[in-house]
């Protein structure tokens, strides 16, 4: 765990407290106090200032107006409210990009990004950066000593792809310092494919035309090191100035398209980001469908879930969410703000999947720009209202929960391996179509891991989310620990990238006694983002499944799938596999599911093999939701930490951590307008009531409700 959460204090400590971003440079009139008093009263222990205004900092080159915002600061602190301190380098002022046009960004077509909105230069341009560096050193400088300020927030949302001239040099540098000459690049990319074998290194060509699967991977990869090394520079500027007590962050949004946010974290000292979601309807619970995956916006209450473990597995330590909805977001033909309970019942997610700040954004919606319509915790009229009145709830059940909330560590059923590589190949040569048409979709990997994202989230089961690096290094020690070391259910949804290292420690983790569930795509092509040139799945795996194909096809429509009579798979009439089948053939291994169908039903849609200790579950398609819940079943033997709790109301969510002091807290929320009761298996405590509830007693949930309690006698040394 990051050494801030045991150290720092106010609105960032290892317990879990509400915040808000701050805009008292936007407000219409001076109403600093008045907007202090409120937020000290709703329970807002932390702001964040100061992120987007380069232009009040600094109106004019070199003339700086750092004193602005020290009424913020000591207004806060009189309060007991922290401040998280923003460095404003994406949001450039006008004057800057007039004396200097040339560090405007380059897009793909070779235009110019057109100032007038945000993040339009090339943040790897000396220029820009002399001008970055200058202005944070002064900021920071001037305000790390007030004992407002509990951290730093250096830039925001960072990942824009570039395509200025200057980039593409460096990534020709990059280029020639791996493969040291142009032949080891031609044998590496198969470049002998319509003559683009290179004679030379100024031969290569722009990303623009570019259609070369591996080229295109090693551009996507020395895009997000950019981002990566933007953030660190400046961290280390920071740091310069910063107390020990401080900490480093940035906003993730996890979607930009040159963000891997393992390597953008690595530098920081938590990690931070955004989680939105569509409120309403939205998060109802039974839930049978999948919407798109990815984007801004979560859509699903299992969405919301997999936002949070995302951030949590950037560093496999606790975050922050630095933003997510307070009322309506996304825009002026948008206006979803939530039903009553849903904001509570988000910021409790939050909490139980790790977050140690659930930050709103915003305190007031905007007057003007281009967020106008953004809602904040007050709307227009800056009056408290509706929204105000949950947030100051949420505060007040997170300070009257207290100590039972320190130090929380979701619990976690399965593993499920995200791969940012995968994603981006799958985005240049996706798997499946958009749906009803014959046109590549760009968001295919994220569809297809969301799917089994969402399997096991409909089981019951609680997810943690890794990457293929985190994992190589957790199976590397569990191999030197010896078998068994490293057991349970790790589930590999299209980790098309893959290096042959990794696909052998996936087949140890099985023989030591783990369940291993790989799907589709897995290992097909090698870390250039070629098509491995074997029998797939590849040498390893097929050993471990037990299976092999030689063909696959896109699937006409949806197929019905049906439980083989030994199969331990449970599947309705109408479950369906979606858009891809491989040819599957048996070599040693339990047929689970086949299609039903006059082709397709030659193949199995799903197989089991034991593999040494462990077992290993192949399936070769993209599961509906139905059959993705039975998959995750089936690959955790039911044996989850909300099982005792079954069988729960299908609107109803049972959810756990692990405290400080190795007690078990639940979560039971109930995503749904009609009141529920469910039977409580254990004796519990109600950490917001002290109400106790012995085994068999009723828990009564009502609309779009969440109950926090702790299991009495459940504990662990910690």
């Amino acid at each position: 765990m990051s050494d801030y959460l045991r150290r720092t204090s106010v609105g960032t400590s290892d317990r879990v407290r509400v915040g808000s971003a701050y805009y008292h440079e936007y407000q219409p009139t001076d109403r600093l106090e008045t907007d202090l008093d409120l937020m000290a009263e709703t329970g807002i222990s932390l702001i964040r200032v100061g992120e987007s205004v380069w232009s009040t900092w600094e109106p004019r080159d070199g003339v700086f107006d750092l004193d602005w915002v020290a009424p913020v600061l000591d207004g806060a602190h009189e309060r007991g409210i922290g401040v998280l301190l923003g460095t404003p380098t994406y949001a450039v002022p006008p004057w800057l990009q007039r004396a200097h046009p040339e560090i405007a960004a380059v897009r793909a077509d070779g235009g110019r990004v057109p100032w007038g909105a945000r993040q339009e230069v090339d943040f790897t341009h000396r220029v820009f950066l002399r001008y970055a560096e200058r202005v944070v050193r002064r900021i920071v400088s001037a305000h790390a000593g007030h004992p407002a300020v509990v951290g730093f927030q250096v830039d925001n949302e960072p990942g824009l792809l570039l395509h200025n001239r200057r980039v593409f040099e460096g990534f020709v540098a990059g280029l020639r310092e791996r493969y040291g000459d142009v032949d080891a690049l031609n044998e590496a990319w198969g470049l002998t494919y319509w003559s683009h074998r290179l004679s030379s290194w100024d031969e290569l060509w722009t990303p623009r035309g570019n259609t070369t699967p591996s080229y295109d991977l090693a551009w996507r990869r020395h895009q997000a090191a950019l981002t990566a090394e933007f953030i660190a520079r400046q961290a280390a500027i920071v740091r310069e100035s910063a107390r020990a007590d401080q900490y480093v962050t940035t906003c993730l949004a996890v979607t930009r398209p040159a963000v891997d946010e393992e390597a953008v974290t690595r530098t920081l000292d938590v990690a931070a980001g955004n989680v939105y979601y569509v409120a309403q309807d939205e998060p109802a619970l039974p839930d049978p469908g999948r919407r798109h995956e990815g984007g801004w916006f979560g859509q699903g209450v299992w969405q919301l879930y997999q936002a949070a473990d995302r951030l949590w597995g950037a560093r496999q330590e606790p975050f922050l969410v630095t933003e997510t909805n307070a009322a309506s977001i996304g825009g002026s033909h948008s206006n979803h703000a939530g039903y009553d309970g849903q904001l509570r019942q988000a910021a409790w997610a939050l909490a139980a999947r790790g977050a140690r700040l659930v930050q709103y954004w915003h305190w007031h919606t905007l007057p003007y720009g281009a967020e106008t319509y953004w809602g904040g915790i007050l709307g227009h009229s800056l009056e408290p209202g509706r929204t105000q009145r949950e947030v100051r709830r949420v505060a007040e059940e997170f300070e009257a929960a207290g100590d039972a909330l320190t130090g929380l560590v979701p619990d976690a059923d399965a593993v499920l391996v995200r791969s940012v590589e995968s994603d981006w190949a799958m985005q240049f040569q996706p798997p499946l179509s958009r749906p009803g048409t014959f046109d590549p979709d760009p968001s295919a990997y994220s569809r297809v891991f969301g799917a089994f994202y969402k399997g096991v989230f409909d089981a019951g089961a609680q997810a943690r989310i890794m990457s293929p690096g985190q994992l190589t290094a957790a199976l590397r020690r569990g191999a030197a620990a010896g078998p068994g070391s490293l057991t349970g259910t790790l589930v590999v949804p299209a980790l098309y990238v893959c290096d042959d290292e990794t696909l052998a420690l996936l087949d140890a983790y099985a023989r030591g006694g783990g369940h291993l569930m790989v799907t589709f795509r897995t290992g097909y092509a090698d870390v250039e983002a070629r098509a491995r040139a074997e029998v797939a799945p590849g040498a390893a795996l097929r050993a471990a499944t037990g299976i092999h194909y030689l063909e696959y096809a896109s699937l006409p429509g949806p197929v019905e799938v049906t439980a083989t009579a030994e199969s331990s798979l449970r599947l309705a009439p109408g479950t369906r596999a979606l858009e891809w089948a491989d040819g599957v053939e048996v070599d040693d291994a339990q047929v689970l599911a086949r299609y039903r169908h006059p082709h397709f039903g030659r193949w199995p849609a799903a197989t089991v093999r034991d593999h040494g200790l462990g077992r290993v579950t192949y399936v070769g398609t993209l599961p509906d939701s139905a059959f993705a819940e039975a998959l995750a079943r089936h690959a955790t033997d039911g044996a989850t930490a909300a099982a005792r709790w079954a069988p729960l109301p299908p609107t109803v969510t049972v959810t756990s951590a692990r405290n400080a002091h190795g007690q078990r807290l639940r979560f039971v929320h109930n995503w749904a307008w009609d009141p529920v009761r469910v039977a409580v298996p254990e004796a519990v405590r109600d950490v917001l009531g002290e109400e106790r509830l012995t085994a068999g007693d009723g828990l009564e949930l009502g609309a779009w409700d969440v109950r926090v309690l702790l299991a009495e006698g459940d504990r662990t040394d910690t």
